[in-house]
């Protein structure tokens, strides 16, 4: 004959005991509760963890970057050739691209023969300044034309070199904005250069939460094209004025995206860690039940269960810290809270306590 499981036998020893207390007739109320309260009710339990928790904020913001500069033609001419294409990443000061500079070689070639006439002239008549043969003013005037010269020829040998079309800053080529043979007029954009290393977000906060922001703060950034990756964030600048407009502050996020993740123009949901306590009690959230304002969870002892209040503390990804009302060795119910109350009989299952963590 198999065994008999515990369920089994409870469910025919009460079922005795109610026929043996009502003889011929249905069974009464009481009797039925008793009977129901004597079956087990199966439920998942586990016990508190010690757990380092953050009170946090969530904020979404565009990702963008500090350093996104574009790069314009300094003087006309035609793209005669291309040295770079998006996605190529540049030095500061690399040429991008050349124009047509053939005038503007003329021009300083030109330049620079003028000047050296004059600085010949200029010479040969220093012996005759210092021996009195010709005028002071004659001789300063000298000297200014000569001056005058050298910034002309500066001046055109700068215009020369700006037919080469240069970097700004390090970066990726965003976008290249011009093709061979096209002519450009000054300040018409060739290519945008953007340094990607290193992005920022501006997060739009309510000024009723500026109390819990301060620089150095750490948060996490998903994105949605990568949704179950996080990527760390730290708050490093925190505006001192409030936007009148929508009644917000503004702080800035900066992003370390060496490994280059991460774009400009992605979405990102941000979650700012403000408040830290280490080593804290913490239960899963599933485990609370919030009535009548008061938090409670049923504690299990001895296959019965206790209604007990708790004071609770941060709660952020699924955890909530228990200041008060509970020890580290107890055990609660965290699934199959429907239908207990206080001295309900319970059919517990283990559970790992390490998945809820923090």
């Amino acid at each position: 004959m198999k065994a008999i499981t515990p369920i089994i036998a409870t469910l025919t020893f009460a079922g005795s005991a109610l026929l043996t207390g009502c003889g011929t007739g249905q069974a009464s109320v009481t009797d039925k509760e008793t009977m129901e309260a004597a079956i087990p009710v199966p439920v998942e339990v586990t016990q508190p963890t010690r757990a380092d928790i953050y009170a946090t904020y969530a904020a979404t913001a565009t990702i963008t970057s500090d350093a996104d500069a574009p790069v314009v033609a300094r003087v006309p001419g035609e793209v005669v050739e291309l040295l770079v294409e998006e996605g190529d990443y540049v030095v500061a000061g690399q040429v991008l691209a050349r124009l047509d500079g053939e005038r503007l070689r003329l021009e300083m070639l030109a330049a620079q023969a003028n000047l050296e006439q004059a600085r010949t002239e200029y010479e040969r008549n220093i012996d005759l300044s210092k021996r009195g043969l010709i005028s002071a003013s004659m001789f300063d005037s000298l000297l200014y034309d000569l001056e005058e010269l050298e910034a002309t020829y500066r001046l055109k040998k700068l215009n020369y070199d700006y037919s080469k079309i240069r970097a700004p800053i390090a970066g990726i080529v965003a976008s290249r904005e011009i093709k061979t043979g096209q002519n450009l007029a000054v300040d018409d954009v060739a290519f945008r250069i953007t340094d990607t290393r290193e992005l920022i977000a501006h997060l739009h906060i309510p000024q009723s939460e500026l109390s819990k922001f301060d620089i150095g703060h750490t948060a996490n950034i998903e994105v949605a094209s990568m949704p179950k990756t996080r990527f760390p964030a730290t708050i490093q600048r925190i505006s001192p004025t409030i936007d009148s407009r929508n009644g917000t502050f503004r702080a800035t996020a900066v992003i370390d995206n060496a490994d280059g993740n991460l774009a400009p123009g992605m979405f990102g949901r941000f979650t700012v860690a403000y408040e830290r306590h280490n080593a804290a009690l913490v239960i899963p959230a599933e485990a609370l039940l919030d009535e009548d304002d008061e938090s409670t969870v049923y504690v299990v002892n001895n296959g019965e269960v206790v209604r007990r209040a708790v004071e609770t503390g941060i709660e952020t990804d699924g955890n909530v810290e228990i200041l008060n009302g509970l020890g580290d060795d107890e055990i609660i119910v965290v699934v199959g809270h429907s239908g207990l109350r206080s001295g309900s009989k319970v059919l517990a299952s283990n559970s790992i306590p390490d998945r809820y963590a923090g």
